[in-house]
């Protein structure tokens, strides 16, 4: 039922002759991020009569997948049951800049799924025409993780100081150990060397004393 309403509605656009009415596009391609919000403009001309009742207004976005209504204005009223599921409670626009020319759709919480083409169909009393504009919907997870790459948190930078301090600390304390056992450990080592040199001749002559001491205490007797 839905599917013969559109088809209904695009017959009765072109059955209308496209008159003096100019239809254009303020962008014709549009880059935005994901969740983020866009508006998509488009101007026509000459203005409606201060009644916008005789404003019809169909946009939609065909892709290679679907076709899906992005908006929906009939003699001035928004038809929302017209509109994808895709699309419900996203799309915003201003009456009053209808007066002026000028159609702006705000959608907001964009998708990657509303990258695509748009045309919008603008028919008044003065005539019916239509103009075209590209959406470029880019994930946000890839470029949330190139700015966590590219530039760690400040508590992170802390940690990493406090690690490099501590290494280098450590590396003092082992040169100064390397100093001690090579400037100072040699100096006491020969003392020690010289003591235990002294210790051992003292040894060795007192076994000759004894032996001469006996001898005498012998041929004394």
């Amino acid at each position: 039922m839905k599917m013969i309403f559109r088809i209904l509605l695009l017959i009765s656009f072109i059955s209308c002759f496209s008159g003096s009415l100019l239809v254009n596009v303020t962008q014709t391609h549009y880059q935005a991020e994901q969740n983020h919000s866009i508006t998509l403009e488009w101007t026509f001309t000459p203005k409606p009569d201060v009644s916008i009742t005789s404003v019809y207004i169909f946009c939609q976005l065909v892709t290679d997948l679907r076709v899906s209504v992005l908006f929906h204005l009939h003699e001035g009223v928004e038809v929302s049951k017209s509109q994808d599921q895709q699309f419900s409670g996203r799309v915003q626009f201003d009456r009053d800049e209808l007066r002026e020319g000028r159609l702006r759709l705000q959608v907001s919480r964009l998708r990657t799924d509303d990258s695509g083409r748009y045309d919008c169909d603008i028919r008044t009393s003065d005539g019916w025409n239509t103009d075209v504009c590209r959406l470029n919907v880019t994930a946000a997870v890839d470029q949330h993780k190139a700015q966590t790459t590219v530039s760690p948190e400040p508590e992170n930078w802390r940690r990493i100081g406090l690690y490099v301090a501590l290494v280098l600390t450590a590396a003092a304390l082992f040169v100064c150990v390397l100093l001690f056992s090579f400037f100072l450990c040699p100096n006491r080592i020969k003392l020690i060397r010289t003591k235990l040199h002294k210790v051992a001749s003292k040894t060795r002559k007192r076994p000759y004393t004894s032996i001469k001491l006996q001898v005498t205490n012998f041929t004394n007797k």
